[in-house]
């Protein structure tokens, strides 16, 4: 994927419920065509697992808590 040239106009967050299995959430939309984002190209908080779509939208996977 290529770098970032423009900053995203919007960038969803996913909460999930509390009982959820935060890594199996992560694995399944990896599974689906996501790709993992190095920390380093978006902020990033405890827990939270940043990701982009095919297209290159990033989003995140907030995590526990």
């Amino acid at each position: 994927m290529a770098p970032k040239t423009v900053k995203a106009r919007i960038r969803l967050d996913l909460a999930l419920d509390a009982d959820a299995d935060h890594e199996a959430e992560v694995e399944r939309l990896l599974g689906l065509g996501a790709s993992r984002l190095d920390p380093g190209q978006g902020s990033s908080r405890d827990g939270e697992v940043v990701l982009a779509d095919p297209d290159g939208n990033e989003f995140s996977v907030m995590g526990p808590g």
